[in-house]
């Protein structure tokens, strides 16, 4: 099969040739139609979230089983599938719970292992973990909900508990932050978005953001890249005069700065949630804990979706109140993904990219 591989941290990765992957017991072997090329995986590719070389990147995927394993009950080659990019057990007490999001002995595609930019991906645990598609749900679609879309949306629902009429803050208006304010408007909750981009800003008011709070990009004396600062002014300061506070803000870079913003930008009782990854040095992040006494400010941290929630998700797009292909800005081949990926290292333009197969 074909699939985009590197052999080292940071080196563009290439389209090659590889062996089909062997289809799990337990399992199924997807024919990949469309998968997202996601900032965490960008955070593999370069290191950060250390991954087993060589390796093939790629967890928001949508396609048809190929291949089913013969301890599978509930799919047949044919079906139109997704799932989300935490593979619970099934079996431990979270997964039981219905948070398999968090559980202790979950596996990853395209982290744990060969992930879906490629024509076939294994999915192990199918029964558990495999999320069926509506017909009228197109693989480009359901690609994009992928990490990203159903983070934002659990985030905002699950932690959140966004209502109608709240304010949302959004710091950072890439993929997972215009999911953020799609589905915050969706809830018919109110939003202000932030970004050191102008284009992004666009985009999230284009969604229906009320107000959009430009940052600049600021580095420190030594060169380290120090996130959303404003040379006029802090842009929660900005959030706060606009609103008042928000009642639920959300980092969806994964920077200390854009987080520590995000807290700050909330108002008494308000809901920080996490959605961006921090790695490496940046994991161990300050918050302004003075503000989360004082106020009583709520922190949440926000991994992915269980596959049982999904169906509500998919009812919504189903019935046009969410409309996610809407945030794909660009569709590629597959032989361009390397460079997708590697394209991430600066400025993007605002949306999602989404590789699509024959």
């Amino acid at each position: 099969m074909k699939a985009i591989r590197y052999r080292q941290f940071g080196e563009l990765p290439e389209l090659t040739e590889l062996p089909q992957p062997a289809c799990p017991p337990d399992g199924v072997l997807i024919d990949v139609r469309a998968t997202g090329v996601c900032r965490s995986d960008w955070h593999a590719w370069k290191g950060h979230d250390p991954v087993e070389l060589p390796h093939v990147p790629g967890h928001e995927f949508a396609g048809v089983v190929a291949e089913v394993g013969p301890a599978v009950r509930d799919w047949r080659s044919g079906d139109r599938v997704t799932a989300p990019f935490v593979l619970g057990c099934g079996k431990c007490e979270f997964c039981r719970s219905g948070d398999g999001q968090v559980c202790p002995d979950q596996r990853q595609p395209g982290f744990t292992g060969p992930g879906s930019f490629a024509d076939q991906v294994a999915i192990g645990r199918a029964d558990f973990n495999l999320v069926g598609l509506p017909e009228s749900v197109d693989f480009r679609t359901a690609a994009s909900l992928g990490c990203r879309f159903a983070t934002a949306f659990r985030a905002l629902t699950v932690h959140g508990r966004l209502q109608p009429g709240q304010w949302l803050a959004v710091h950072g208006c890439g993929g997972v932050g215009l999911s953020a304010v799609m589905i915050a408007v969706a809830l018919g909750a109110r939003v202000i978005a932030v970004d050191v981009s102008a284009a992004a800003l666009v985009r999230a008011a284009a969604l229906g953001a009320e107000h959009t709070v430009l940052a600049s990009r600021t580095v420190d004396p030594t060169g380290s890249d120090l996130g959303f600062l404003n040379a006029t002014g802090d842009p929660a300061d900005a959030v706060q005069q606009l609103t008042g506070g928000a009642h639920v803000s959300v980092d969806a870079i994964g920077h200390p700065a854009t987080a520590a913003a995000s807290v700050r930008s909330l108002r008494r009782r308000g809901r920080h949630v996490q959605i961006g990854l921090l790695l490496g040095t940046a994991a161990q992040t300050t918050l302004p804990m003075d503000l989360i006494v004082s106020r009583e400010l709520e922190v949440y941290g926000s991994h992915g979706m269980a596959a049982r929630d999904y169906p509500a998700l998919l009812a919504l797009v189903v019935s046009g109140a969410l409309r996610p292909s809407e945030l794909i800005s660009r569709v590629l081949p597959l032989a361009d993904g390397g460079r997708a990926l590697a394209a991430m290292d600066g400025d993007t333009a605002p949306g999602m990219t989404v590789l699509e197969l024959p």
